[in-house]
C-alpha cells in the first residue's frame, strides 16, 4: 500500500479525534475518581488490590458461565434453565 493509502481521510480523522477526546475524558473522570477516594482515606495499594481482585473474580466468573453455556448446549437447554440447579441468581 502506498504511504497516502494509510492517511485516514477527513472522517476518519474526525472519529479518531472525537474517540481521543473521550478517552481523555474517561482519564480525567478515573482521576478524579481516585483522588475522591483517596481523600476518603484510601491508600493507592488497597485501591490496587480492589481492582486485582475484580479483574480475577471477573475472569472465574466468565469461566463459569462458559462452562454453564456448555453445560446447557449439551443438554439442549438455556443457560437460564440451569441457574435454580446450581443455587444461582440471575443476577450473579
Amino acid at each position: 500500500p502506498s504511504p497516502r493509502s494509510c492517511q485516514p481521510n477527513g472522517a476518519e480523522e474526525e472519529a479518531l479525534q472525537h474517540e481521543i477526546e473521550e478517552l481523555k475524558q474517561k482519564d480525567l473522570a478515573l482521576d478524579q475518581e481516585i483522588a475522591q477516594l483517596l481523600s476518603e482515606g484510601y491508600s493507592l495499594e488497597e485501591l490496587e488490590k480492589h481492582i486485582s481482585l475484580l479483574h480475577e473474580y471477573n475472569d472465574i466468573k466468565d469461566a463459569g458461565q462458559m462452562l454453564l453455556g456448555k453445560l446447557a448446549v449439551i443438554r439442549g437447554v438455556t443457560t437460564k434453565q440451569l441457574y435454580p440447579e446450581y443455587d444461582l441468581e440471575l443476577s450473579d
